[in-house]
């Protein structure tokens, strides 16, 4: 009954006119439940698309809405009737995808061949069977920096490669932002042939995935497709004024979308002239054909007072203010500190965000307009080192930069992650590489940190009670950590080899929301029974790195920020609504 059925008496969602009813069974005549139907709009609305594929800066477009519903224990799947043209996709585990245009008096799925279900399971149980020669360390640290952009296992990774293309895909993705240790390239290349191939020829080594679930009829999914295959949707924020605001990673745009029309204008992010692509940090992917990633927009939040957006540009010294009334950016330069990261305001509108390279943490007054930096402790000399000679580094031209070899310890790079403020005003913060989390007393500016015993805490967030709920990466672990009595304690995640980058507390409803981007899911915890519910997302590949909670009805949000975008199910990223249909 809990996860207070999804979200308690929320009968907001959907309309009551439901009139084009499909019934689905199998081909003994047998109705199948849990059939995923997707409807999408054949009739493309004309968008503006001038700028190199997007829209210009302050033109307003309209995305096609996608619904997506699920069959229920009779195989009978209802949508909204109007005059609007659809094609539809029927897919259920272990049958083939059913494609029409009409809704037919009666839908009959065909079973898969073994060799089709197989191939069609999702990633996470595929990367399950990558074993790393029996190397528990040499996979941890492989999924660790390999699999937070995009999925490990799918089959565009699954393909035939030689050593030296897999040596050369390692190489270009450290020049991206991964730390595989150097020398663990040459051992992963091969392990990664001989054991991908090793699947392909034995795939009935892979273990079924877990079974869509009867909870499932009761929800629908709304999708705005935006952007096309290469932008890259990271975060995002649901604003109290009715809009989503979505952030292009890779060509610094802001997308404001209104979920009840589908309406949505697109703000550029401002640059210097002189400024290069990648910011202080270089251009990285020299590779893609077009990219416009000067800022590098990144974490999303909004001031309780008026309003007004805060936004990280990761690839400069600055924290960006968007007005969310007169549409303008305002640049507010830092003093000193790099790459910033997750953000998120108090109740004293103030704005708090973490320094991922350089492992601090830096607070915005916007009161005296000013920054104070948090310095959290080096791990050993050469870290601290590392750590104070970043100034130095970044004074170099990024096309000459010197980088440190990157070992399995992440030594120099700790990586203040995820970060969050407790209900009394405490600031959290996760430490990606240094496995460790800290506390910020914003009144004494007192730093404690708490050794996390597990793997990879990313993004962590607290619940009404003042207790911190953190993902552990590479573990597939939701870990609780109770600050009064200071323990943790360890929740397993209900679907295997998953790779959790961030998680949402819904404080009024007990609720912890976890993405599932290895496994095609969304997983929610409910907190005071401890219980779970899976939601499969209606497009295979597609990664999750936040969520957002209305707090109107508790629905939540999500994007496809699959990178990149073009190896996701639709070749485009798309916001995600999850909420329940009206009985």
């Amino acid at each position: 009954m809990q996860i207070r059925t999804f979200f308690l008496g929320l009968l907001l969602a959907a309309p009551c006119s439901l009139a084009d009813t499909l019934l689905i069974s199998d081909s003994q005549g047998r109705p199948l439940a849990q059939v995923m139907v997707t409807r999408t709009p054949t009739t493309q609305i004309p968008a503006d698309l001038s700028d190199d594929g997007y829209a210009p800066h302050g033109v307003t477009n309209t995305s096609s809405i996608v619904v997506t519903r699920f069959s229920d224990a009779a195989g009978k799947v209802n949508f909204t009737a109007d005059d609007q043209p659809y094609r539809y996709r029927a897919r259920a585990q272990g049958y083939v995808d059913a494609y029409f245009t009409e809704i037919p008096e009666a839908l009959v799925l065909q079973k898969m061949t073994p060799e089709q279900h197989i191939a069609s399971f999702p990633s996470n149980v595929w990367l399950s069977q990558l074993s790393f020669g029996g190397d528990e360390e040499l996979k941890k640290s492989f999924q660790l920096n390999c699999a937070f952009c995009h999925q490990q296992a799918s089959p565009f990774m699954r393909n035939e490669r030689t050593i030296e293309q897999w040596t050369s895909v390692i190489e270009r993705m450290n020049t991206y932002g991964a730390r595989l240790p150097d020398d663990d390239h040459a051992q992963v290349a091969r392990l990664m042939q001989e054991e991908y191939r090793e699947l392909r020829e034995n795939p009935e080594q892979v273990p079924v995935p877990r079974a869509w679930e009867q909870h499932l009829s009761g929800i629908e999914m709304t999708e705005w497709p935006i952007g096309d295959g290469f932008s890259q949707m990271h975060d995002f924020l649901l604003h109290p004024n009715g809009f989503v605001y979505i952030g292009d990673n890779l060509f610094d745009r802001i997308y404001e979308l209104d979920p009840k029309t589908g309406e949505y204008t697109v703000y550029k992010v401002p640059h210097s002239e002189d400024m290069g692509l990648g910011g202080i940090m270089g251009n990285r992917f020299k590779v893609f054909p077009k990219m416009y990633n000067y800022m590098g927009v990144h974490s999303f939040a909004y001031s309780k007072k008026d309003g007004n957006i805060f936004i990280t540009p990761s690839m400069q010294q600055a924290l960006l203010e968007f007005d969310v009334k007169t549409k303008e950016f305002i640049t507010h330069e830092m003093p000193e500190g790099f790459y910033p990261h997750t953000i998120r305001t108090d109740a004293q509108d103030r704005v708090w965000f973490t320094l991922a390279l350089s492992s601090q943490v830096a607070m915005f007054n916007r009161q005296t307009g000013k920054f104070k930096i948090y310095d959290l402790p080096a791990r050993g000399f050469m870290e601290w080192l590392t750590l104070k000679s970043l100034p130095i580094l970044f004074s170099i031209d990024p096309e000459n930069r010197p980088t440190p070899s990157p070992d399995r310890e992440s030594t120099g790079l700790p990586m203040p992650y995820g970060i969050d403020v407790a209900p009394d005003g405490t600031v959290w913060v996760a430490r990606l590489y240094a496995n460790d989390i800290a506390r910020i007393d914003p009144d004494t500016d007192e730093i404690t940190m708490i050794d996390f015993p597990y793997n990879g805490p990313r993004r962590l967030r607290v619940d009404a009670d003042g207790d911190v709920w953190i993902v552990a990466f590479q573990d597939s672990l939701l870990v609780k950590y109770d600050p009064q009595a200071g323990v943790f304690s360890k929740f397993e995640l209900p679907v295997i080899n998953e790779l959790p980058y961030a998680l949402n507390v819904d404080r009024d409803r007990g609720v912890v929301w976890v993405n599932g981007n290895q496994s095609d899911t969304i997983l929610g915890f409910d907190i005071a029974t401890a219980s779970w519910k899976v939601y499969p997302m209606p497009r295979q590949r597609f990664f999750t790195r936040d969520i957002e909670i209305s707090e109107v009805d508790g629905a939540i949000y999500t994007t496809n920020s699959h990178f990149p975008t073009w190896q996701s199910e639709g070749g485009v990223p798309t916001l995600l609504r999850i909420t329940p249909l009206a009985q």
